[in-house]
């Protein structure tokens, strides 16, 4: 699940999965790649990798700067029916380490 704002541009996006929630500044934001199914976001100091179906409206939201949260869908909503055309399935977060 994701929500976006059309009316202003967030000052950040939060990315929320079960073991941990990152807030990260839309100023820190490099570039975004991917396909229906599988995104990469990158920002100054992590790598987001988000897999699930449908995600081009994403990808498309994030390029605009415009998305204000994404959310991995709960273990159990993990596997949607096979009817869902929309879902993300899991969501990696990547810390840049600066060495």
């Amino acid at each position: 699940m994701y929500v976006t704002s059309a009316d202003s541009a967030p000052p950040a996006l939060e990315i929320i999965t079960p073991r941990q929630t990152v807030v990260l500044a839309w100023t820190q934001f490099v570039f975004a790649e991917g396909s229906d199914d599988e995104i990469r976001i990158a920002f100054a100091s992590h790598d987001i990798i988000v897999r699930g179906a449908g995600l081009s409206p994403l990808l498309q939201a994030i390029t605009a700067q415009q998305a204000i949260s994404i959310r991995q869908s709960p273990r159990h909503e993990a596997f949607p029916a096979p009817t869902a055309a929309r879902f993300i399935r899991e969501i990696e977060v990547r810390r840049i380490d600066a060495d």
